[in-house]
């Protein structure tokens, strides 16, 4: 709690408090007219649509009385002509006052395809289905009466042709059009009926709208300008202190109602807070131990003093290219320990930190030690934490394979599986009878800072889970005599999946790495 002399001068700067009740009944204004401009979305919307329905409509319409009026009058007109001999069909291109059959046809066939695919009620495009039938039947009728005038000597045959079938299907064609006509009224009928249905409904939710919405903002205005001023402005002081780094401050309100609830619960918020920022201080300097701990278990000072031996021997030795071979060996594992920083690496580089790890003690454990690596190539290009399957392989040789006293065989296997990556390490040493199973796996289950044993597994377990979720992580099975196989499930994913904050933890472990190679 502040003292009394801070108080008082929290509220002699009063009018300095940027949050003003004013801005307040602005929101709430602007909240209240919300509902009005839905409403008003809603009709320009209603009304856009109705507009784009009708403009068809009409549009279909008019197409089709253009049709209605010249269709059968042209085409009769051309087809008689064409029988009498006045013009043949291919005179028509240049008789200006007739117009080709064919081009009839195909004119109204192009139309009224178009007007069916536009076309929604289900009356109107029965009466163009037919339509479009006719169409294909006269066409036929146009083809045998063109042939006969071609053959000739069949003028009176022709005629009854004009009679009996053409005339008729033009008149067909020309109720068709009109039934569509009269279909397409009654469509704009109904949008109509629609439109002022939608019209009566929304000047009754308006009215109703504005009768409530008055009445709540009136109430609103005077509960705002009685009863919260002063506690929100020392709400917006304390916060404001808040804000710029005080953690002590604290909100002083006694107006013994729902402001005053919420400055307890300010109170106690800015408490925790204060409480969270020590903890989380707290958590960032055991995360720094961590990840040196970390790295000096996998860096392991025997390991380096055991490699560096072998180089000194084989030089001694008189076998120069193989103590250059582990040199260059022991730097790419190095390179790949550090990754400049970088939490994550691709299972590529994984695969050749391990394989640069085990070419290294291979040269030490020859008579005990053989290794295959069978990871997929398929997944080389997804991330995963760097230093995932080091510890272990180190598990497998120092606690499997070591104590086997013969040679015994580390397997590292990596496949894809779903949306999911499983990487396993297995070993045919001594392996773990049941008690030291369950032992185990509390040991790996718990924060890696706490653990007694199995450090290294404990910390790849953690760190899976931290960037992962709870649902991955490792499992171990293993049996006395038989050896020990540990997968890991990690999702497959090729982006690195560090946080923003991932930049100051990769800035530790550079600090980390730095501090390592000192």
């Amino acid at each position: 709690m502040i003292k009394n002399d801070e108080l008082r001068k929290y509220q002699m700067d009063r009018q300095d408090v940027k949050f003003s009740i004013r801005k307040k009944i602005l929101g709430v204004t602007l909240v209240a007219a919300l509902p009005f401009l839905a409403i008003s979305i809603y009709l320009l919307i209603s009304m856009s649509n109705y507009n784009h329905t009708y403009n068809k409509i009409v549009q279909n319409l008019t197409i089709a009385n253009n049709y209605n009026l010249d269709f059968k009058e042209e085409m009769d007109e051309s087809l008689y002509k064409m029988v009498v001999g006045y013009v043949t069909v291919d005179d028509f291109d240049d008789a200006e006052e007739l117009k080709s059959p064919y081009v009839l046809i195909k004119n109204l066939r192009k139309e009224f395809r178009n007007l069916k695919k536009i076309t929604t009620d289900t009356e109107s495009k029965l009466w163009l289905d037919s339509l479009l039938r006719n169409i294909d039947t006269l066409e036929n009728r146009v083809d045998d009466l063109v042939q006969n005038i071609h053959v000739g000597g069949t003028y009176d045959s022709n005629i009854k042709e004009l009679d009996d079938n053409i005339y008729i299907l033009t008149e067909l064609i020309q109720d068709d059009i009109q039934y569509y006509i009269y279909y397409q009224t009654e469509s704009m009928e109904k949008v109509t009926d629609t439109l002022n249905t939608q019209i009566r409904t929304f000047i009754i939710i308006c009215a109703c709208l504005i009768a409530v919405l008055t009445i709540g903002l009136v109430m609103a205005v005077m509960q705002i300008t009685t009863g919260m001023l002063r506690p929100i402005q020392v709400l917006a002081q304390a916060a404001g202190r808040i804000s710029k780094g005080d953690l002590d401050a604290r909100a002083d309100v006694d107006s013994r109602d729902e402001i005053a609830v919420l400055a307890d619960r300010f109170n106690d918020m800015a408490g925790n807070i204060q409480t969270l920022v020590v903890k989380v201080r707290e958590d960032e300097q055991k995360m720094r131990k961590a990840d040196l701990r970390l790295l000096q278990e996998q860096i392991n000072p025997h390991f380096l003093y055991n490699t560096l031996d072998n180089i000194v021997w084989l030089i001694e030795g008189n076998e120069p290219d193989e103590a250059v071979e582990m040199v260059v060996t022991l730097s790419e594992f190095f390179r790949l320990v550090l990754s400049k920083g970088k939490e994550f690496i691709t299972i590529r580089q994984e695969e050749q930190h391990i394989s640069s790890y085990l070419q290294i003690q291979e040269k030490r454990y020859h008579d005990i030690l053989d290794y295959h690596i069978y990871i997929d190539p398929e997944i080389y290009e997804y991330q995963i934490p760097k230093l995932t399957l080091q510890p272990l392989v180190e598990n497998a040789l120092y606690h499997g394979i070591k104590y086997k006293r013969s040679r015994g065989m580390i397997e590292i296997t990596g496949t894809k599986e779903g949306e999911n990556l499983y990487l396993t390490v297995a070993d045919d040493g001594v392996g773990m009878d049941e008690d030291e199973l369950k032992k185990l796996g509390k040991e790996i289950s718990r924060p890696c800072k706490e653990t007694e044993s199995g450090f290294g597994l404990a910390n790849v377990n953690e760190r899976i889970r931290m960037y992962f979720g709870a649902e991955f992580g490792m499992k171990i099975w293993s049996e006395k005599g038989s050896g020990t196989r540990i997968t890991i499930e990690i999702p497959a994913i090729t982006d690195n999946p560090e946080k923003p904050e991932a930049g100051k933890q990769s800035t530790r472990s550079e600090e980390a790495e730095n501090e390592a190679e000192k």
